[in-house]
């Protein structure tokens, strides 16, 4: 685990259109101090504008599916049946990542309304997707202070804020 130096919540502001009409905002959250930290500046906004706050935590599928697919013959059945346990385990714990998150952020501000939702799919494609189909007026994403390598790679944060529609 990361000491608390190691984590930065940022809020990237592009504004795209009046910041008053704020309705809808969401936020991506894991298991991290940094994703309850972005998290809880979002319920910040949200509280101040009395907009809808979605909390979405992201599963991938990706390692499951190799898993399965690398595996033939009589093992189907069995393959098939574990890469369900799998999917079913991962969108579990990704539920209760959201839930968690949601959990704390309406003890300490409980007139907002917070929806947790578990997604399949990368983290930065899930909040840039439903941004869109919710049709968000900000995405609030956490950072961490990436260095060398993670920094060239990208981040979720930096794809995020490479393509949203909506206020950053």
């Amino acid at each position: 685990m990361l000491s608390d130096e190691e984590h930065t919540a940022i809020t990237l502001v592009q504004p795209r259109k009046a910041i008053e009409s704020m309705k809808t905002i969401i936020t991506g959250v894991d298991f991290s101090q940094t994703a309850l930290t972005a998290a809880e500046k979002a319920a910040e906004f949200a509280a101040s504008f009395d907009a809808d706050l979605y909390v979405f935590s992201a599963y991938s599928m990706s390692s499951a599916v190799a898993i399965q697919t690398a595996n033939s013959g009589n093992m189907a059945t069995k393959t098939s049946e574990a890469y369900q346990r799998l999917a079913d385990g991962q969108a579990a714990a990704a539920q209760q990542a959201a839930e968690s998150v949601a959990t704390i952020l309406r003890n300490s501000w409980p007139k907002i309304q917070v929806m947790p939702l578990a997604v399949e799919g990368q983290p930065a494609e899930v909040l840039l997707k439903k941004a869109d189909e919710l049709s968000a007026d900000a995405i609030v994403v956490g950072n961490k202070k990436a260095q060398g390598l993670s920094r060239i790679l990208g981040s979720i944060s930096r794809n995020v804020a490479a393509e949203a529609k909506c206020d950053l």
